[in-house]
């Protein structure tokens, strides 16, 4: 039924934008067979008022004009459905070919291809590779959680969501009803900002903490969605980048390198162990519990009892 719609659409398409002169219904019908398979009138009358309306959402301009003699005739100018030429220099074409190759998975890989190949019928120049230019870079966002599809899908669609988390300091996850807003990669680790409803506040979930299957839900947000960077603020600050103070740990000699990376102090201590003064900011202690026996946090010590309390959570399982 589909591909027999999609083609009744192409047919009814083409010759409204193949005609120099209004075609009135009954031209149409007899020109497309699936019109004239129609068993009555009215089933046409409403077949065709459906393509009709159809097409015009998919961006086709269809005029509507009546003769001398009164009858209602359809057409489609071809100066009103052409688009403007696509001009892109080196440097755009080769922005767009890195773009491209950001998306490992299969799905978002295809959509970028098809992308630069609809930019190639439009006109880019068969002399610039998108890819050439900066062909040393290999950019990458990894993309691992099995929740990130249907999360990207409903960021997009405006769906709310519902899924099984588990916070670090938790044995067992809970279920969350969740508007997602706007998904951010940072430091590695994918995060959903949205309106968490059964608190009635703005949260940030990271996606390799979703358990189970995303499943949507009908219905609208109940809350305006942010602007993007706001969003992107709020990634930061419960990923751990926004500190306003500083807590000082103990790392074994040979480990925790991405805690050296963003230590303010390094200082060897003996025994194979060095203590290191880092920013201080919420996420802190579940990142620290990531690196478990090989970091001890000497102060502050409701930073000590934080990282206390996940270890145990995570020991209970």
């Amino acid at each position: 039924m589909a591909i027999a719609k999609a083609e009744r659409l192409m047919n009814l398409a083409l010759c409204l934008l193949g005609t120099r002169r209004p075609l009135s219904k009954r031209e149409l019908r007899e020109s497309i067979e699936a019109y004239l398979e129609a068993g009555s009138d009215d089933s046409f009358n409403r077949m065709f008022e459906r393509d009709k309306d159809d097409l015009r959402e998919l961006g086709l301009v269809i005029e509507t004009v009546e003769n001398l003699e009164g009858e209602t005739g359809y057409l489609a100018r071809r100066d009103s459905n052409r688009l403007p030429p696509i001009t892109l220099d080196a440097e755009e074409a080769a922005a767009l070919g890195l773009a491209a190759k950001v998306w490992q998975q299969a799905r978002l890989a295809g959509a970028a291809s098809g992308a630069l190949q609809k930019l190639r019928a439009a006109g880019l120049p068969e002399d610039v590779d998108p890819y050439g230019a900066h062909g040393a870079l290999e950019p990458r966002i990894p993309v691992h959680e099995a929740a990130f599809e249907p999360l990207m899908l409903a960021c997009r669609d405006r769906r709310p969501v519902i899924f099984d988390y588990r916070k670090a300091n938790a044995a067992q996850p809970e279920q969350r009803h969740v508007e997602p807003w706007a998904l951010e990669c940072w430091r590695g680790h994918w995060y959903l900002a949205g309106w968490d409803r059964d608190r009635g506040a703005e949260r940030v979930f990271r996606l390799s903490r979703i358990t189970g299957k995303v499943r949507s839900r009908a219905g609208r947000f109940t809350v305006p969605v942010p602007d993007v960077v706001t969003v992107r603020e709020t990634v930061a600050s419960w990923a751990g980048e926004t500190a306003d103070r500083s807590a000082r740990i103990r790392l074994r000699s040979d480990a925790g390198f991405p805690l050296r990376a963003k230590a303010t102090s390094v200082r060897e201590v003996g025994n194979g162990w060095d203590e290191l003064e880092i920013p201080y900011g919420h996420g802190l202690d579940a990142w620290l519990v990531e690196f478990g026996p090989d970091v001890v946090v000497l102060e502050p010590a409701e930073l000590r009892a934080d990282v206390v309390d996940r270890l145990r959570a995570v020991a209970k399982g």
